[in-house]
Protein backbone atom coordinates (compact mmCIF):
# COMPACT_ATOMS: atom_id res chain seq x y z
CA UNK A 1 0.00 0.00 0.00
CA UNK A 2 1.26 3.49 -0.80
CA UNK A 3 2.60 5.47 2.14
CA UNK A 4 0.48 8.37 0.91
CA UNK A 5 -2.86 6.60 1.17
CA UNK A 6 -4.90 4.95 3.92
CA UNK A 7 -8.17 3.59 2.49
CA UNK A 8 -9.59 2.60 5.89
CA UNK A 9 -9.38 5.68 8.10
CA UNK A 10 -10.96 5.34 11.55
CA UNK A 11 -10.18 8.83 12.89
CA UNK A 12 -11.76 12.18 12.02
CA UNK A 13 -15.06 10.61 11.04
CA UNK A 14 -18.38 12.33 11.53
CA UNK A 15 -20.59 10.66 14.14
CA UNK A 16 -24.26 11.69 14.06
CA UNK A 17 -25.64 12.97 17.38
CA UNK A 18 -22.12 13.48 18.74
CA UNK A 19 -21.80 16.63 20.85
CA UNK A 20 -18.19 17.14 19.81
CA UNK A 21 -17.70 19.80 17.11
CA UNK A 22 -16.55 18.35 13.80
CA UNK A 23 -13.96 20.04 11.61
CA UNK A 24 -14.64 20.65 7.93
CA UNK A 25 -11.77 22.22 6.03
CA UNK A 26 -11.98 24.56 3.09
CA UNK A 27 -10.79 21.75 0.80
CA UNK A 28 -13.54 19.42 2.05
CA UNK A 29 -16.15 22.07 1.33
CA UNK A 30 -14.83 22.12 -2.22
CA UNK A 31 -14.97 18.32 -2.33
CA UNK A 32 -18.64 18.43 -1.28
CA UNK A 33 -19.43 20.90 -4.06
CA UNK A 34 -17.60 18.73 -6.60
CA UNK A 35 -19.12 15.42 -5.45
CA UNK A 36 -21.35 14.96 -2.35
CA UNK A 37 -20.89 11.19 -2.55
CA UNK A 38 -17.08 11.35 -2.44
CA UNK A 39 -17.36 13.80 0.46
CA UNK A 40 -19.72 11.46 2.35
CA UNK A 41 -17.54 8.39 1.77
CA UNK A 42 -14.54 10.38 3.01
CA UNK A 43 -15.90 12.20 6.07
CA UNK A 44 -18.56 9.70 7.16
CA UNK A 45 -17.19 6.30 6.07
CA UNK A 46 -13.44 6.91 6.22
CA UNK A 47 -12.33 6.22 2.65
CA UNK A 48 -11.05 9.27 0.84
CA UNK A 49 -10.00 9.71 -2.75
CA UNK A 50 -6.44 8.59 -3.53
CA UNK A 51 -4.29 11.71 -3.16
CA UNK A 52 -2.12 13.20 -5.84
CA UNK A 53 1.61 13.42 -5.18
CA UNK A 54 2.82 16.69 -3.66
CA UNK A 55 3.93 19.49 -5.96
CA UNK A 56 7.31 20.24 -4.39
CA UNK A 57 8.13 23.11 -6.78
CA UNK A 58 4.83 24.84 -6.01
CA UNK A 59 5.49 24.43 -2.29
CA UNK A 60 8.95 25.95 -2.70
CA UNK A 61 7.50 29.00 -4.48
CA UNK A 62 4.87 29.31 -1.75
CA UNK A 63 7.51 29.22 1.00
CA UNK A 64 9.74 31.78 -0.71
CA UNK A 65 6.85 34.18 -1.33
CA UNK A 66 5.87 33.97 2.33
CA UNK A 67 9.43 34.78 3.38
CA UNK A 68 9.54 37.69 0.96
CA UNK A 69 6.26 39.23 2.13
CA UNK A 70 7.21 38.63 5.77
CA UNK A 71 10.18 40.96 5.35
CA UNK A 72 7.74 43.74 4.45
CA UNK A 73 5.36 42.64 7.20
CA UNK A 74 8.08 43.16 9.80
CA UNK A 75 9.00 46.53 8.28
CA UNK A 76 5.32 47.57 7.87
CA UNK A 77 6.15 48.46 4.27
CA UNK A 78 4.49 47.79 0.93
CA UNK A 79 5.89 45.06 -1.28
CA UNK A 80 7.01 46.33 -4.72
CA UNK A 81 4.24 44.34 -6.45
CA UNK A 82 1.67 46.33 -4.45
CA UNK A 83 3.16 49.58 -5.74
CA UNK A 84 3.42 48.21 -9.28
CA UNK A 85 -0.31 47.38 -9.36
CA UNK A 86 -1.48 50.40 -7.38
CA UNK A 87 -2.64 48.45 -4.31
CA UNK A 88 -2.60 50.72 -1.27
CA UNK A 89 -1.86 48.12 1.42
CA UNK A 90 0.83 46.45 3.51
CA UNK A 91 1.14 42.87 4.76
CA UNK A 92 -1.02 42.46 7.88
CA UNK A 93 0.87 41.90 11.11
CA UNK A 94 -1.06 39.84 13.66
CA UNK A 95 -0.15 37.44 16.47
CA UNK A 96 -2.25 34.67 14.86
CA UNK A 97 -0.67 34.97 11.41
CA UNK A 98 1.54 31.88 11.72
CA UNK A 99 -1.38 29.77 12.94
CA UNK A 100 -3.68 31.11 10.23
CA UNK A 101 -1.16 29.85 7.68
CA UNK A 102 -0.68 26.42 9.24
CA UNK A 103 -2.31 23.42 7.60
CA UNK A 104 -4.74 21.55 9.89
CA UNK A 105 -5.14 24.72 11.96
CA UNK A 106 -5.66 27.86 9.89
CA UNK A 107 -8.43 30.37 10.52
CA UNK A 108 -11.25 28.61 12.38
CA UNK A 109 -14.88 29.32 13.22
CA UNK A 110 -17.47 27.23 15.04
CA UNK A 111 -20.74 27.35 13.10
CA UNK A 112 -23.08 26.88 16.04
CA UNK A 113 -26.27 25.90 14.13
CA UNK A 114 -24.47 22.82 12.75
CA UNK A 115 -21.69 22.35 15.35
CA UNK A 116 -19.19 22.27 12.48
CA UNK A 117 -15.81 23.97 12.81
CA UNK A 118 -14.94 25.49 9.45
CA UNK A 119 -11.20 25.87 8.83
CA UNK A 120 -8.92 27.25 6.14
CA UNK A 121 -5.18 28.01 6.00
CA UNK A 122 -4.49 31.31 4.26
CA UNK A 123 -1.33 32.14 2.33
CA UNK A 124 -1.31 35.81 3.25
CA UNK A 125 -3.40 38.72 4.52
CA UNK A 126 -2.83 42.38 3.71
CA UNK A 127 -4.48 45.44 5.23
CA UNK A 128 -5.42 48.73 3.57
CA UNK A 129 -5.65 52.23 5.11
CA UNK A 130 -9.37 51.67 5.84
CA UNK A 131 -8.31 48.77 8.13
CA UNK A 132 -9.94 46.28 5.80
CA UNK A 133 -8.20 42.93 5.54
CA UNK A 134 -7.35 41.67 2.07
CA UNK A 135 -7.09 37.92 1.48
CA UNK A 136 -4.15 36.93 -0.72
CA UNK A 137 -3.43 33.54 -2.24
CA UNK A 138 -0.19 32.41 -3.87
CA UNK A 139 -0.27 30.30 -7.02
CA UNK A 140 2.50 28.89 -9.21
CA UNK A 141 2.29 27.59 -12.78
CA UNK A 142 4.28 27.39 -16.01
CA UNK A 143 2.25 28.25 -19.11
CA UNK A 144 3.15 29.99 -22.36
CA UNK A 145 0.22 32.39 -22.21
CA UNK A 146 -1.16 35.20 -20.13
CA UNK A 147 -2.22 34.02 -16.68
CA UNK A 148 -5.90 34.71 -15.93
CA UNK A 149 -8.66 33.41 -13.67
CA UNK A 150 -10.94 32.46 -16.56
CA UNK A 151 -10.20 28.72 -16.77
CA UNK A 152 -13.13 26.63 -15.56
CA UNK A 153 -11.02 24.64 -13.11
CA UNK A 154 -10.01 27.87 -11.37
CA UNK A 155 -13.54 28.24 -9.95
CA UNK A 156 -12.17 26.26 -7.02
CA UNK A 157 -9.51 28.94 -6.47
CA UNK A 158 -12.24 31.57 -6.28
CA UNK A 159 -14.29 29.56 -3.77
CA UNK A 160 -11.11 29.06 -1.77
CA UNK A 161 -10.60 32.79 -1.42
CA UNK A 162 -14.26 33.35 -0.54
CA UNK A 163 -14.08 30.81 2.29
CA UNK A 164 -11.04 32.64 3.70
CA UNK A 165 -12.88 35.96 3.47
CA UNK A 166 -15.90 34.45 5.24
CA UNK A 167 -13.76 32.92 8.00
CA UNK A 168 -12.01 36.18 8.78
CA UNK A 169 -15.36 38.01 8.87
CA UNK A 170 -16.74 35.42 11.30
CA UNK A 171 -13.71 36.14 13.50
CA UNK A 172 -14.72 39.79 13.75
CA UNK A 173 -12.55 41.39 11.07
CA UNK A 174 -13.65 43.80 8.38
CA UNK A 175 -12.67 42.15 5.10
CA UNK A 176 -12.54 43.65 1.62
CA UNK A 177 -14.51 41.84 -1.07
CA UNK A 178 -11.47 42.28 -3.30
CA UNK A 179 -8.76 39.67 -2.82
CA UNK A 180 -5.61 39.04 -4.85
CA UNK A 181 -3.84 36.09 -6.39
CA UNK A 182 -0.07 36.45 -6.53
CA UNK A 183 0.59 34.29 -9.58
CA UNK A 184 4.16 33.12 -10.31
CA UNK A 185 4.48 31.84 -13.88
CA UNK A 186 7.66 29.92 -14.68
CA UNK A 187 9.25 31.27 -17.85
CA UNK A 188 10.60 29.05 -20.64
CA UNK A 189 12.02 31.96 -22.64
CA UNK A 190 15.60 31.56 -21.39
CA UNK A 191 18.13 30.02 -23.77
CA UNK A 192 19.43 27.66 -21.08
CA UNK A 193 18.42 26.36 -17.68
CA UNK A 194 21.72 27.17 -15.87
CA UNK A 195 20.25 25.85 -12.63
CA UNK A 196 17.68 28.66 -12.45
CA UNK A 197 14.01 29.02 -13.24
CA UNK A 198 12.79 32.56 -13.81
CA UNK A 199 9.25 33.54 -12.83
CA UNK A 200 7.01 36.33 -14.03
CA UNK A 201 4.89 37.42 -11.07
CA UNK A 202 1.42 38.79 -11.74
CA UNK A 203 -1.15 40.22 -9.33
CA UNK A 204 -4.70 39.23 -10.23
CA UNK A 205 -7.62 40.88 -8.37
CA UNK A 206 -10.78 38.93 -7.61
CA UNK A 207 -14.08 40.28 -6.29
CA UNK A 208 -15.44 37.62 -3.95
CA UNK A 209 -18.89 36.88 -2.56
CA UNK A 210 -19.45 34.55 0.38
CA UNK A 211 -23.25 34.36 0.05
CA UNK A 212 -23.08 30.68 -0.89
CA UNK A 213 -21.13 29.53 2.16
CA UNK A 214 -23.80 29.54 4.88
CA UNK A 215 -26.34 27.48 2.85
CA UNK A 216 -23.56 25.12 1.76
CA UNK A 217 -22.54 24.45 5.37
CA UNK A 218 -26.15 23.54 6.14
CA UNK A 219 -26.25 21.18 3.16
CA UNK A 220 -23.01 19.57 4.33
CA UNK A 221 -24.47 19.07 7.81
CA UNK A 222 -27.59 17.45 6.36
CA UNK A 223 -25.46 15.20 4.16
CA UNK A 224 -23.33 14.04 7.09
CA UNK A 225 -26.38 13.17 9.18
CA UNK A 226 -27.96 11.03 6.47
CA UNK A 227 -27.45 7.27 6.74
CA UNK A 228 -27.67 6.92 2.96
CA UNK A 229 -24.88 8.14 0.70
CA UNK A 230 -25.97 10.92 -1.68
CA UNK A 231 -25.89 10.83 -5.44
CA UNK A 232 -22.55 11.33 -7.17
CA UNK A 233 -21.62 14.75 -8.43
CA UNK A 234 -22.15 15.36 -12.12
CA UNK A 235 -19.05 14.35 -14.03
CA UNK A 236 -17.24 12.81 -11.02
CA UNK A 237 -14.52 10.60 -12.53
CA UNK A 238 -13.91 8.82 -9.22
CA UNK A 239 -17.53 7.69 -8.90
CA UNK A 240 -17.64 6.74 -12.57
CA UNK A 241 -14.52 4.61 -12.10
CA UNK A 242 -15.97 2.84 -9.05
CA UNK A 243 -19.21 2.08 -10.86
CA UNK A 244 -17.34 0.79 -13.92
CA UNK A 245 -15.24 -1.59 -11.80
CA UNK A 246 -18.30 -2.86 -9.90
CA UNK A 247 -20.08 -3.58 -13.18
CA UNK A 248 -17.11 -5.67 -14.36
CA UNK A 249 -16.71 -7.83 -11.27
CA UNK A 250 -20.34 -8.45 -10.31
Amino acid sequence: MSQYYNPHRTRNLYIPKSKEPFKVSRSKIDLFIECPRCFYIDRRLGTGRPPGYPFSLNSAVDTLLKKEFDIHRAAKSAHPIMDAYGVNAVPFKHEMMDEWRENFKGVQFLHKPTNLIITGAVDDVWVNPKKELIVVDYKATAVNKEVTLEDEWKEGYKRQMEVYQWLLRQNGFTVSNTGYFVYANGSTESEAFDGKLEFDVTLLPYEGSDDWIEPTIKKIHKCLNNDIAPEAGEGCDYCAYREAIISLIT
